[in-house]
């Protein structure tokens, strides 16, 4: 579960990435709208739904739209999840006492959060939910004004949802 659900300000926060630059939520939306997934490196939904975020990222991160992975594990662990699973976006770490999610008032990951420029939360997804993934796409397409790509192909099995 989460506090944060749609249409509810999104609880700024500044990470340092695995590849040692500093994300802060201000400096991301300056740029555009954020997609802010957490997750932690054991968890086996956030190891399924880490490649659809990947198809998310590599269809419509482009400028002015960025994705910003956030691992409750460390550097070493979270750079090897991202080659594991092939992620290519940043990842940055929730450090001790997990600052970030716990001012997202999270309990479960993956829990995965689309917010708008003005800081307001559009879509906040927990777990794994198909659906969820999809309006994602489809938000960010609308933003580019291009029709979306199909996130699951049509002989892929994929389930609507898997709990965190």
């Amino acid at each position: 579960m989460t506090d944060i659900h749609s249409g509810s300000s999104a609880p700024t926060f500044s990470l340092t990435g695995i590849d040692g630059k500093v994300y802060s939520l201000s400096a991301l939306l300056q740029k555009g709208p954020v997609v802010a997934a957490f997750f932690k490196i054991s968890c086996p939904v956030c190891q399924f739904t880490a490649p659809f975020l990947e198809r998310l990222f590599q269809r419509y991160g482009r400028d002015g739209v960025s994705f910003l992975g956030i691992s409750q594990d460390d550097t070493k662990a979270s750079a090897k999840f991202a080659a594991q699973y092939g992620v290519t976006f940043p990842i940055a770490i929730d450090g001790k006492d997990y600052p970030a999610s716990n001012a997202y008032g999270l309990t479960m990951v993956p829990t995965i959060f689309l917010i708008d420029t003005d800081g307001i939360v559009k879509i906040s997804s927990m777990g794994f939910a198909k659906e969820d993934l999809e309006n994602i796409a489809a938000e960010l397409a609308g933003r580019y004004k291009i029709t979306p790509a199909a996130l699951f192909s049509a002989n892929e099995r994929i389930p609507a949802q898997k709990p965190g």
